[in-house]
This record gives structure tokens, C-alpha cells and sequence, in this order.
């Protein structure tokens, strides 16, 4: 059992907590790096997937779980990113460049979406950005002349500054170092004091606005950095499909990456790319049990979309912290056995007076 004595103030923002900790994610660092040789190409290709889905899901947890703004419509920032990236590129960018515009125009979107969060919160919010969603896919399914219509864009391999990515392996590498950066990038927003504005935001908007915080400031920058990652992950996800179409940005890619963050863990870093894992994995393992199934029930033709309500019905009344609050009951029922108390992490009240009097 590890007990951290804290002697100062900046052991609580510290990235790594203990020893322990470093020498885990070195461990995992490691594997990452080795996959290529470890994996066959299908299975890298799953892990690249992964990857993307990680960036996404990163952006997603910082609006929702973070600060506390339900969003229905991220894919639309997705595809933003996604089209971008192939507009740019197909006039001749190089990758890096836009990539950057990629990201740029998402948050300047997000900005935009944001304006209703100023006025509008909760279930009104999320049908706020459900409307955006749809918008988004007109606008992309409409406007041939840039994004070629329904009849979708073809994109061309990265290309960065004359080194042109066309393997698998480079492609995966280059996905590997976008998801190092932006969660490290996530983890230093998180211990700043932007980050901390964003979590009092979450837990009580009328407290966290008694104490200084400019409520509009935070949530439309909270859009931003949210849309900026999906973004990124859009521009990945074209590069690696290499064919984009607006039935690829609809209201069910919104809801697969509302369904990652809250299986994965709503309010933890590790809880989007655990999202990711299981957002990726499922298909897969569907693919692998319906062949043990009657034929009635193993070929119909919404067996997927059944068994992702039942998982997410299942995580939100048994395990609404996900699988990473699971880990972490696992976790501490093993340091502390046999002093563990069953009632240790049952659910308190988080609102405030103020919020219930409203």
C-alpha cells in the first residue's frame, strides 16, 4: 500500500504523483514504440484508430467532463477538421500547416457553438449542438463546389515538408506523437488555473462566479479547446481513410463519442483513451460472438446499436464513473483490504444551496 505525504503545494500539480507512476506509463511508452514490430498491420491499424478516437475523446472530456457542458453534435467539429485538412491539402499544404488551419477553424467554430452555452445549459445545450450537428452535415452534403457533395473528397498521403508518410508504421507514429502532445497538453491545462476555472464551472456555476470567474470567458474558451482537438482528430481520421463523406460526421458519430467518454470514465484523462479502447474493440468482438448466436439474433441487422445501449444502460446505473472508476474501487479495495468500507464511494450531493434555491 502507497501512502503520499504531501509537504507542499505543488506535489497537488505535479504530472506524476509518485514513482510508481513513471515507471507505468514508461513501461506503456515502450510498448506503444514497439507495436509496429509486435502487431501485424491490421491490428496496428485498430491501435491507429484508437489513437484518433483518443484525441477526439480528450477534447470531449475536457467539455463535458471537465466543465460540465453536454454536447450532441462533436462530430460536426470532427468533420470540420476532416474537410479542412482535405481542402488544404489538396491545394497543396503541407501537413503540418494544415493541420494547423484544421484545428484553427474547428475552434473558431467551437466559439460560435459556444454562444448558446452562455445562455442555455444541460438537456438544452445538448439540443443546442444537436441542431449544429445537423447544420453541419447539410452544409457539408451542399456545398459541392468545396467538399465535393455526398459524393465525398479524396485525400492523399501526409505530406510533411517533401517527407511524404505512406505506411502504415509512419501513419501510426505520427498519430502516437499528436495523442503524447495533446494529453500533455490536456494534463498542463487541467493543472493550471484555466483548468481549475473549468472544473469550479462543472461542480457550481453560481459559486464558481462569486469567487471571480468570468463564466462566458471560460465556457466559450472550453468550446474552443474542445473543437480544436476534434480537429486534429478529423484531420487524422481523413488521412486514414482517405475518402470523406458527410454520412461520416451524423448524429451517430456524436453519440459514439458521448457513449466513449462516459464508458471510458466522464471527469478522467484516462478515461478517454479507455473510451477509445472499448469505442474501437466492440465492433470487433460483436463481429467475433455473433457467429456463436442463433441466426435470428446473431444477423439482424441491429445487433450493434442494441448492444451499445445495453452496455451504456449498464455502465449509467451500475457504473456511472466508468471503467476507469471501476479500476480505481479496484485499485483502492486492494490497498486498503481489509479496512475497505463498502459505502466509500457512494454518490454524494455535489450541488450547492445556491443551485437548489435557483
Amino acid at each position: 500500500m502507497r501512502f503520499i505525504f504531501k509537504t507542499d503545494y505543488g506535489q497537488d500539480i505535479r504530472l506524476a504523483k509518485h514513482g510508481g507512476q513513471v515507471f507505468w506509463y514508461s513501461v506503456l511508452m515502450l510498448l506503444l514504440l514497439a507495436a509496429p514490430w509486435l502487431f501485424t498491420e491490421y491490428w496496428l491499424a485498430q491501435l491507429t484508430f484508437i489513437l484518433i478516437y483518443a484525441i477526439a475523446g480528450l477534447g470531449l472530456m475536457l467539455l463535458a467532463g471537465f466543465t460540465g457542458l453536454f454536447s450532441l453534435g462533436h462530430a460536426a467539429f470532427l468533420g470540420v477538421g476532416a474537410y479542412t485538412q482535405a481542402v488544404m491539402t489538396g491545394a497543396g499544404l503541407p501537413f503540418p500547416i494544415a493541420l494547423l488551419c484544421a484545428a484553427a477553424l474547428s475552434a473558431a467554430v467551437g466559439v460560435i457553438v459556444g454562444l448558446p452555452a452562455l445562455r442555455v445549459k444541460g438537456i438544452y445545450l445538448g439540443m443546442a449542438t444537436l441542431s449544429f450537428g445537423f447544420i453541419v452535415e447539410e452544409v457539408f452534403a451542399r456545398w459541392e463546389s468545396v467538399t465535393g457533395g455526398n459524393a465525398g473528397m479524396h485525400l492523399k498521403d501526409p505530406n510533411i515538408f517533401g517527407w511524404k508518410i505512406d505506411s502504415e508504421a509512419g501513419f501510426y507514429f505520427l498519430c502516437l506523437l499528436l495523442a503524447v502532445l495533446s494529453t500533455l497538453a490536456i494534463l498542463n491545462i487541467l493543472r493550471s488555473s484555466t483548468g481549475r476555472a473549468f472544473v469550479a464551472i462543472r461542480d457550481s456555476e453560481i459559486s464558481a462566479q462569486s469567487m471571480g470567474i468570468h463564466l462566458a470567458r471560460y465556457k466559450t474558451l472550453s468550446f474552443a479547446l474542445s473543437a480544436a482537438l476534434a480537429g486534429v482528430a478529423g484531420a487524422l481520421y481523413a488521412h486514414k481513410l482517405q475518402f470523406i463523406s458527410p454520412d461520416q460526421f451524423n448524429i451517430l458519430q456524436s453519440i459514439d463519442l458521448l457513449l466513449m467518454i462516459v464508458v471510458g470514465g466522464v471527469g478522467s484523462v484516462h478515461g478517454a483513451f479507455l473510451g477509445a479502447i472499448f469505442l474501437i474493440s466492440m465492433p470487433q468482438a460483436i463481429a467475433l460472438v455473433k457467429d456463436y448466436l442463433p441466426a435470428t439474433i446473431g444477423q439482424a441487422p441491429g445487433l450493434q446499436g442494441v448492444v451499445y445501449g445495453m452496455v451504456l444502460i449498464a455502465f449509467v446505473l451500475f457504473e456511472p464513473l466508468g471503467i476507469y472508476g471501476r479500476w480505481v474501487k479496484v485499485r483502492t479495495y486492494l490497498q486498503t483490504f481489509p479496512f475497505y468500507r463498502k459505502g466509500m464511494f457512494k454518490r454524494q450531493k455535489t450541488f450547492q444551496k445556491s443551485d437548489r434555491l435557483k
